[in-house]
């Protein structure tokens, strides 16, 4: 059975300029889709979050901007289905993650503000990218790679193609107008080869070597969709 490892942020808010606190957490469709899509496929799915605590939806997320009634309904369902899983996370400085097949981040704005610059989370991905397992990281979720580091110092990323939120896509929020950075900014200075869609939020996954990008929450099924191919493909 493939195991995987969700790795979750653990904040409930985003700091933007000025110390202004924009309530986050994590993107409903982000967390629901994937985890629907692993577990319809068989997989074996771990929830981690820095100090195992229990992670906040966003309720932005859950609003009628965020997606169609039908696809609103289709989350808020699945979320109050695994509501136990959610609610007793694993500590995630006590995860191997040697002993998972795939890791999986899904976004928000929370990975803005806790797993940017969690060193737990960054050796994690730094190890999982040098190991040749399958990394996902899904719309904000590529700023937990900015935590990341060899031993060098010099970022693992640097040379990778991959996509995540947009700036255009960003300031489509009036309040990310207001942020301290955008993650599109950070993943081109880190050296990354960052592409996007032609359009803003339409679906744009990326792939390169054992890294997986979705460039935002619409992104969401067809990122979890192509490493359930992947995975079972190389199984064969």
């Amino acid at each position: 059975m493939t195991k995987v490892l969700f790795v979750v942020s653990a904040a409930d808010r985003w700091t933007l300029k000025n110390a202004e606190v924009h309530p986050s957490g994590f993107w409903g469709e982000e967390l629901a889709m994937p985890h629907k899509i692993f577990t319809e496929a068989g997989w074996d799915i771990t929830i981690a979050t820095p100090g195992g605590k229990a992670p906040t939806l966003d309720q932005l997320s859950m609003s009628r901007t965020a997606g169609l009634p039908s696809k609103l309904r289709e989350v808020a369902q699945y979320l109050d289905s695994i509501q136990a899983e959610l609610d007793s996370p694993e500590e995630l400085a006590k995860i191997d993650p040697d002993e998972f097949d795939v890791v999986f981040y899904p976004g928000g704005h929370g990975p803005m503000e806790d797993l940017a610059v969690d060193p737990v989370s960054g050796a994690l991905i730094t190890r999982v990218l040098r190991s040749g397992r399958p990394l996902a990281l899904l719309c904000h979720a590529p700023a937990a790679a900015l935590a990341a580091r060899n031993e060098d110092g010099s970022w693992p990323f640097a040379g990778y193609r991959m996509t995540g939120l947009s700036n255009r896509e960003e300031r489509l929020n009036s309040f990310g107008r207001r942020a301290e950075w955008l993650l599109e900014d950070r993943l081109r200075e880190g050296g990354a080869d960052y592409v996007k869609a032609r359009l803003p939020l339409l679906p744009h996954v990326v792939v390169d070597r054992n890294l997986y990008t979705g460039q935002n929450p619409t992104s969401s099924e067809r990122l979890a969709k192509r490493l359930v191919a992947d995975v079972a493909q190389s199984a064969r």
